[in-house]
């Protein structure tokens, strides 16, 4: 991949997008993870203003240090740049005691997981709303597009999509060139939904590696039994996510009713 080139293709493109929809600059929740920081360094790239937004809600330390860090350097870095923290925690909590519990301990986490992502969402299109920003998605292609890993509605709500058509991998590739804080380099992916260290690849089954290999045997038509071992494995496990998480990836079921009854 021609980084640099990759780099100022995507500037470009959200520079030229904000322009033509006569839009002030954008607003990015920063959690700490390597894509929220590559997408935030992007936008502040193309000179137009960025909010950057922390949105802790029982977060870990380690997640807020990094998020930290990073919007410290990127203000150093550019004088277009601002930062705000919004504490949902409260608000989390709030929500948790007024609806109704479920018998299921899986299915109320997952729900309450989600719920923060959606919380965020809502904070973030608050926040553009009162600076004409827009929100920018931080969604590689192998979550967007391949197993559909983030929340409908959530962090999946956005305005645009900077590095949806960039692999994990190639995502790291630009964080070296952008000077992403090595301590978000190096840390494990992880969504920080659940309040614990669990990481992406514990949630998944698979490594962003393994998936991004299945996903390109899946474009190649390959089949579960061209394989064996490990290999069969994560093709199993990426197949059975892109199937179940289509109703992320492909637009609304809309009823269209016939012009007979109308």
């Amino acid at each position: 991949m021609q980084t640099e080139k990759v780099i100022d293709h995507i500037v470009n493109w959200l520079k030229d997008y904000a322009t033509k929809a006569n839009i002030n600059g954008f607003v990015i929740g920063i959690s700490g993870g390597i894509d929220s920081a590559v997408t935030s360094t992007l936008c502040a790239k193309t000179g137009l203003q960025v909010l950057c937004v922390e949105m802790p809600i029982h977060q870990a330390q380690s997640q807020v240090n990094r998020a930290k860090e990073h919007i410290s350097q990127l203000k150093e870095r550019f004088k277009n740049v601002s930062d705000s923290r919004v504490d949902l925690t409260p608000v989390f909590e709030e929500f948790k005691s007024s609806v109704p519990q479920s018998d299921s301990e899986v299915k109320l986490n997952l729900s309450l997981a989600n719920t923060r992502a959606r919380l965020r969402m809502t904070t973030l299109y608050y926040l553009a709303g009162i600076h004409d920003y827009l929100v920018a998605g931080t969604g590689n292609k192998v979550e967007d597009f391949g197993v559909g890993f983030y929340t409908k509605y959530g962090d999946g709500g956005v305005d645009i999509s900077p590095i949806a058509d960039l692999l994990k991998s190639e995502v790291y590739e630009l964080a070296k060139i952008l000077l992403v804080p090595d301590s978000i380099q190096d840390a494990a992916p992880t969504d920080g939904l659940f309040g614990d260290s669990r990481s992406d690849e514990d949630q998944i089954g698979a490594s962003y590696d393994e998936l991004e290999w299945a996903m390109k045997m899946k474009d190649l038509g390959k089949k579960n039994d061209d394989f064996s071992g490990r290999e069969k494995e994560v093709f199993t496990i990426y197949s059975h996510l892109n199937t179940v998480n289509q109703h992320k990836m492909t637009p609304i079921p809309v009823c269209e009713i016939p012009l007979n009854l109308i």
